[in-house]
């Protein structure tokens, strides 16, 4: 096909209104998490995903599959875990059934900041979406955010 098929540019413009969208949404979180509580939307992310798990089978997660959920490679995220480790917001402990297997839990303290941090993240989320929702080439992708239903 050649380059200017109509197909293929709609679906550029489509990916980079995309794009657009979730730039516009992590850096209105971003600036609230941080200006708010000294955290980034990276940091948050973690601790929020981190928080989710339980001590029954399956409730840890394996570093990948955090690093998987906050959408950053294993190296990455073990530099952000060690980040927040630092800070006091997340400890570190050796897998009692598997001395390879090392979990991360949420401290007190971690659990504590996520609380606080939970509204401002929310009100920034909701705060990008109507501002985008006024543009008419986001607000169909606004639309289809809202209208999500996933089971967490």
């Amino acid at each position: 096909m050649p380059a200017t098929d109509p197909a293929l540019t709609a679906l550029a413009q489509g990916w980079c209104a995309l794009s657009l969208l979730h730039g516009k949404i992590e850096s209105r979180i971003e600036r609230s998490l941080q200006a708010g509580h000294g955290l980034s939307a990276r940091e948050y992310s973690l601790l929020d995903v981190l928080s989710r798990q339980h001590s029954g089978p399956g409730g840890h997660l394996q570093m990948k599959q955090v690093a998987d959920a906050v959408v950053l490679s294993q190296s990455a995220t073990t530099r952000l875990v060690t980040r927040l480790e630092d800070r006091g917001l997340l400890t570190r402990y050796l897998c009692d059934t598997d001395r390879r297997g090392i979990y991360t839990d949420v401290t007190e303290a971690g659990l504590t900041l996520l609380a606080e941090a939970r509204p401002t993240n929310d009100s920034a989320l909701r705060a990008a979406l109507d501002e985008a929702s006024d543009n008419p080439e986001l607000a169909p992708l606004v639309r289809a955010v809202e209208e999500l239903k996933i089971a967490v």
